[in-house]
């Protein structure tokens, strides 16, 4: 054995008494033990092998232990899924081809319009105005209106040019000529008691005999019609008149408080924006007209100019001249079938003069409340005269149930003439 061979061994031997275990105690032999070690050893090095244990600690190995994708039910066989787009591109293939054909019957129809237009002569017969005034009863409207309104003559002689434009329009319709709906919606000025209401109710019957409305009839509506008291509150409001009113008339009297310039957080702005809308997509079934005293109407408008601007007929309503409010006593006498005597004319003129001068003057309202008051003074005194004293044996005529004379109508002058000053405005 030379020098290096003795070396390598001197270590190897160096190096298993490193790792060899602790002594023993004594009467332990030190070759067996070592011997037992060294197997021991060998075998739990295999068992760790064999078993692959995590190196990290005792947790299980993360394993796919398989489950349920949730976009299983975005995936299907392809046939299906070819079946699916085929049958879309035939519906959309299919509504394009309908958009065609009925573009195409439009410009066939056209062309038959314009054709028959070109081929018409000038002297084809389209009816008289008269045939159309009295057989769709627009005459009998406007009769109406002359025989319910004393005066507004310019009033009247508006309405009369709306009904002409409305015929017309029919009778264009009648031989073929293009025709659209006006702008129907109307703006009333004027002081209380200028018969506002009533044209308006007159308008309403006339666009529903010309079937420009399916009803006719007239909603009448103000503030608290149309705006809420708190949030949320003022569309359902507002959008149930305008429902009431379809195929009618929607009057909104004294419109201009429906804006508040001093309160931006009034909700009568959200009202408006709805009327707004209504008049520009429901036009055709639906009238929208606005009414209260002219220099306030004209503030509104200035505040609100799309209201301004939807609005084609603006019809102005002045006061009643003391004579024309004398005949609309007589007017109301008739429709009440009582008879005024002809010598009471000049009393309750006088009393009207005297009126006028006093605040809150409201025009054929005031007509109306002191008729009330001569009826009321004709009953009072006819009571006494049979009741009471006893006249004619307490029997009465109809003459004199149906009399107002010139005693009813001094009683009222008398309250303005000689009452306080503080109490005159009530007389």
């Amino acid at each position: 054995m030379n020098l290096s061979a003795a070396l390598s061994v001197l270590f190897l031997a160096s190096s298993a008494s490193a790792f060899a275990p602790p002594a023993s105690p004594r009467g332990v032999c030190h070759c067996s033990a070592t011997t037992t070690t060294t197997t021991t050893t060998t075998t739990t090095g295999l068992r760790m092998a064999g078993t692959n244990q995590n190196p990290f600690g005792n947790a299980q190995s993360l394993q796919y232990t398989g489950g349920t994708d949730v976009n299983n039910k975005n995936y299907g066989k392809l046939a299906e899924k070819l079946n699916e787009a085929d049958i879309e591109r035939r519906k959309i293939q299919e509504e394009a081809e309908r958009r065609e054909r009925a573009a195409e019957i439009r410009r066939e129809e056209r062309a038959a319009k314009i054709q028959y237009m070109r081929d018409m002569p000038d002297a084809q017969p389209a009816g008289t105005v008269d045939e159309f005034m009295f057989k769709e009863g627009v005459q009998d409207q406007l009769d109406k209106l002359d025989n319910d309104l004393v005066g507004l003559l310019a009033v009247k002689r508006r309405v009369k040019e709306i009904a002409a434009l409305l015929v017309l329009d029919k009778m264009r319709r009648k031989l073929g000529f293009e025709t659209s709906v006006p702008s129907l919606h109307m703006s009333f000025t004027g002081a209380p008691g200028t018969g506002k209401t009533t044209v308006a109710v007159r308008m309403g019957q006339i666009l529903a005999k010309m079937g420009y409305s399916r009803r006719g009839h007239v909603v009448l509506a103000t503030r608290d019609d149309l705006v809420g008291q708190y949030v949320g509150h003022t569309a359902p409001k507002t959008k149930e008149m305008v429902k009431k009113a379809m195929g009618g008339v929607l009057l909104v009297d004294e419109a201009y408080y429906l804006y508040n310039a001093a309160n931006d957080r009034d909700y009568g702005q959200e009202s408006i924006e709805i009327l707004l809308n209504v008049m520009e997509n429901n036009q055709d079934d639906l009238v929208v007209a606005v009414a209260g005293y002219k220099d306030r109407m004209d503030k509104f408008f200035s505040y609100i100019p799309g209201m301004m601007s939807r609005i084609g007929n603006h019809i102005d309503f002045p006061n009643y001249s003391a004579d024309e409010l004398v005949k609309i006593a007589s007017v109301m006498s008739r429709d009440l079938e009582y008879d005024i005597d002809e010598n009471a004319y000049a009393t309750f003129k006088r009393y009207i003069e005297e009126r006028m001068k006093l605040p809150y003057f409201s025009n054929a309202r005031t007509v109306r409340n002191a008729m009330d008051r001569a009826r009321m003074n004709s009953a009072i005194r006819t009571f006494e005269k049979y009741a009471i004293n006893g006249e004619n044996g307490g029997f009465c005529s109809v003459a004199d149930l149906k009399n107002i004379d010139a005693a009813d109508f001094q009683i009222l002058l008398d309250d303005i003439l000689y009452a306080d000053a503080s109490k005159r405005i009530f007389a």
